[in-house]
């Protein structure tokens, strides 16, 4: 099959990775345009990008998907089927182009987590499983016929970069196996409403920066979840001597703090812990606005709390 292949970040580049290495024949792909990043504001190109030019792949790079000139090219590559990793929502008249259809892999197990960000949502909620899913493109966002599904089991601590980082090697490993499914004819199609039947369903908006304050009048578990479902992005903060503290790792231990929600204690030494509704989270892993990032020992030497 002809395929087009549509990503953007990193998460993206394994799949497109695994895809040429099984053989498939990925014509082109479709990335975010090149913008300036960091301190410099130097051109930056994608992580797809950078991929497809070492390996002399075509790249389109359109502003708006429903460019004529866009679609015009898109048109001309004759693409048999589309595959999107971690990239923008298409018009229908870009999914529906090909003729076996566009499909997607998503970072959770669904119809659970549709939205943007399901590996950060997973880990909030404390869940204790997560996972993977193809599915073709519909009208609707992350709601199409499933295609195929793979679980993983989480350990309660691990951080979203950490499950970012296992989803996104066991989802480019699905995606070739649907593929090869989808060529040879031999896949079945399960809607997600009978997936759904009888399910509370649970949803992974995007996370903007107002939302990761801590809200230390919370259970322990439930504030440890937050930190780590936000590290190490967006990052969860709070207020330290008027300025932001990012969180990135840290422990928890029940029990009566003795202290109000938020308040801390510190030896100053070795360790910076902040007092929850029924315990306290001891910080090992942070940022200080205005410094690096670094451990808790390191912090401790260079302020005075």
């Amino acid at each position: 099959m002809r395929i087009i292949f549509m990503g953007t970040p990193q998460f993206a580049v394994a799949s497109l990775e695994a895809l040429i290495a099984s053989g498939s024949n990925v014509v082109a792909v479709v990335t975010a345009p090149d913008k300036p990043a960091g301190r410099g504001k130097k051109i930056s190109q994608s992580a797809v990008k950078q991929y497809a030019v070492e390996h002399k792949i075509k790249v389109l790079q359109p502003e708006k998907l429903k460019d004529p000139e866009f679609l015009k090219q898109l048109e001309a590559l004759k693409a048999d089927l589309q595959v999107v990793v971690a990239f923008r929502m298409l018009p229908e008249v870009v999914w529906n182009m090909p003729k076996r259809g566009t499909i997607n892999l998503h970072a959770s197990l669904l119809p659970q987590y549709r939205g943007a960000a399901p590996i950060n949502w997973v880990l909030i909620n404390g869940e204790k499983e997560s996972g993977v899913t193809t599915f073709f493109l519909k009208h609707d966002i992350d709601t199409g016929n499933v295609l195929f599904t793979e679980k993983v089991t989480l350990t309660g601590r691990e951080t979203a970069g950490e499950l970012h980082d296992r989803l996104m090697h066991k989802g480019a490993g699905l995606l070739v196996k649907t593929i090869k499914s989808i060529e040879s004819g031999k896949y079945k199609e399960h809607p997600q409403a009978q997936l759904a039947e009888g399910a509370e369903l649970k949803h992974a908006p995007k996370i903007f920066k107002p939302h990761c304050e801590i809200n230390f009048n919370q259970p322990v578990e439930t504030v440890y979840n937050f930190i780590r479902g936000l590290s190490p992005s967006p990052a969860a903060y709070t207020i330290l001597n008027d300025k932001t503290l990012k969180i990135y790792n840290a422990d928890f231990e029940s029990g009566e703090p003795g202290i109000s929600p938020g308040g801390f204690i510190s030896n100053n030494k070795t360790h910076l812990k902040f007092a929850t509704k029924d315990g306290f989270i001891s910080v090992t892993d942070l940022q200080l606005e205005g410094k690096k990032r670094m451990g808790i020992e390191e912090f401790l030497r260079g302020i005075r709390l």
